[in-house]
């Protein structure tokens, strides 16, 4: 049961308007995957895989293993179709201070962090595409900010238009790639040594290549989780979340593994390694500067589409902790026309500018990505804690989705989600330090507003 923070009563319109359909959710599933990382990531993946075969073994691997979670999170969306999502399923199965630290962890880095780096981004290839100054970065992914935090302040509707479109968008962009790539293309010409990965061969390296490769690929795989966060306002949710995860998850798998395949067709394993920038290397070669040209507006594209993305869901959570009565009050309250969370997405909006600004995003971010997957793993290891209270659902009935192959599916993804994080704290140990700080730097605040939660209730 949620604590309240005052017996006064809202002043607003309480619950979210359910306003989504599947379309709607598979394209949110889509578009928090998909954002830069596809665009650059396979250069790394290649270099620590070092073959052509085991670069692809490692992407299909990470696609099973975020369909996993895909399908866990399709159980939990459908036994709570709440807001927040993993916050709600965190509080419900491990209790309110991990759930508070998860939302406590996206608004302090997390989440602010990544629509800083990721404006920044958008704005990097938006100047360069039409050949204007870099001193005009700052300004225009703070415009991105604020412009994309007003859409999603007016309602999920005018937020989830403008995530359709750009996410179709960025699907277009990657087919004009994969079709290049497969079509246009003859034999890849070496154009760089093999990967380093690969020296000294032997089943040994194969094996340390494949799981140094598997961490960067599940990080690209990331973001569908962010779909439950807009439970409340999927229309059926208990039905259509779990479709629009798995099919989200399947399309994206479906797809990276084609840009993949186009990449290693048009450069090889080795210039795809040694490659700064993969794709606009493809379209380059194939294109000339049109090609370019093409892949610049795409990357702008997809990261627009991104950052809309996580401007539209992260609020709910942070409502949903003011709902519990352990954040700002106000951040609880919707607005009475819209149904958004105003307050939140305006909190949200204030502080990812801040890091943009300061340029304090980057370092943040690295310091807690490890601290993400602690909370995946979590999350789904709740899905055991809700089996063994309340049962399996019954299946045929609203709320019924069961994840497949249970319970070997939710402790494959727990293991990957401990793999990643055991990869990254051994990777950089000071990092992951400065990240268990940051996250821990939570707990005093928990309690302030623990205490405050308490003491309105006696009152």
């Amino acid at each position: 049961m949620r604590t309240t923070v005052s017996t006064e009563p809202p002043s607003v319109t309480s619950g979210y308007a359910r306003r989504l359909g599947l379309f709607s959710g598979t394209m949110a599933v889509v578009g928090g995957i998909i954002g830069g990382g596809i665009f650059r990531t396979p250069a790394v993946v290649a270099a620590r895989a070092g073959s052509a075969e085991v670069t692809l073994a490692v992407w299909v691997v990470g696609g099973a293993v975020a369909l996993a979670g895909a399908l866990c999170f399709g159980e939990l969306g459908a036994r709570r179709p709440r807001a927040g999502g993993g916050y709600v399923y965190l509080r419900e199965t491990w209790g309110p201070l991990p759930a508070f630290l998860y939302g406590w962890t996206l608004l302090l880095v997390i989440a602010t962090g990544a629509i800083a780096a990721v404006a920044v981004m958008f704005a990097d290839y938006t100047l360069a595409l039409f050949g204007l100054s870099a001193r005009l970065t700052l300004p225009l992914a703070v415009g991105a900010i604020v412009l994309l935090s007003g859409i999603n302040y007016l309602g999920v509707r005018s937020g989830a238009l403008t995530q359709n479109v750009f996410t179709v968008l960025k699907l277009l962009a990657l087919a004009a790639l994969i079709g290049a790539g497969l079509v246009l293309a003859g034999p890849a010409v070496a154009g760089a040594p093999p990967a380093v990965a690969s020296a000294g061969g032997g089943v040994g390296a194969t094996i340390a290549g494949f799981g140094a490769a598997l961490v960067p690929v599940l990080f690209t795989y990331g973001g569908w989780q962010q779909t439950n966060f807009i439970a409340e306002e999927i229309i059926d949710a208990e039905r259509t979340l779990p479709r629009a995860l798995v099919v989200g998850v399947i399309l994206v798998v479906l797809v990276y593994l084609a840009a993949n395949l186009a990449y290693l067709r048009v450069l090889g394993v080795g210039a795809l390694a040694a490659s700064a920038a993969p794709a606009a290397d493809v379209m380059q070669r194939l294109l000339g500067p049109r090609g370019a040209k093409l892949i610049a507006a795409g990357i702008a594209v997809s990261t627009f589409g991104f950052l809309n993305l996580v401007i539209l869901v992260t609020p709910r959570v942070l409502q949903a902790m003011a709902a519990d009565g352990l954040f700002f009050p106000r951040l609880a309250e919707l607005h009475p026309v819209h149904r958004t969370p105003g307050a939140a997405i305006g909190l949200q909006a204030f502080w990812a500018i801040l890091l943009t600004l300061t340029g304090s995003f980057a370092q943040l971010v690295d310091y807690v990505t490890f601290g993400d997957w602690i909370f995946f793993g979590l999350t789904v290891a709740g899905l055991f804690v809700y089996r063994r209270r309340d049962g399996a659902p019954a299946a045929g009935r609203a709320g019924g989705f069961r994840v497949p192959g249970y319970p070997w599916v939710p402790a494959v993804f727990v293991l990957a989600a401990a793999y990643v994080v055991v990869s990254a704290v051994a990777a950089n140990p000071r990092n992951a330090a400065m990240g268990a700080v940051l996250i821990g730097l939570g707990v005093p605040v928990y309690w302030y507003w623990a205490g405050r939660a308490r003491g309105s209730l006696r009152r």
